[in-house]
């Protein structure tokens, strides 16, 4: 008997990690530290690990999209991240990407073929 693990947990995952830039930029239109856009994130259905956010957060403020500052408010500090030009110009750009791809996936999905 052939047993083996189904693939579609890892390949779901796969599916996820590449959209996850996308819609962490799409989070960052508005002022938010780490913990408030996991939560953003999650609420709509896009949960995401510290391990991997903050990670995507450096890199993406390293890329030069995002734009940091340390607040110190009510509680302990907090680093805010936002777009800043360069990351709106990003996220219009993936937004028209990603809008291509699903019109070309509907289509081959929906077509049977």
């Amino acid at each position: 008997m052939d047993v083996r693990e189904n693939p579609a947990p890892k390949l779901e995952g796969e599916l996820r990690r590449g959209a996850l830039v996308l819609a962490v930029l799409s989070q960052l239109r508005e002022v938010q530290y780490g913990y408030s856009l996991r939560q953003a994130l999650a609420q709509r259905g896009m949960p995401i690990e510290e391990g991997t956010l903050y990670p995507l957060l450096r890199r993406l403020e390293s890329q030069g999209v995002l734009a940091s500052e340390w607040r110190i408010e009510d509680g302990p500090p907090r680093r805010y991240y936002r777009l800043n030009d360069a990351g709106e110009a990003l996220l219009a750009e993936l937004t028209g990407t990603w809008n291509a791809l699903v019109h070309t996936m509907a289509g081959l999905i929906g077509s049977g073929k």
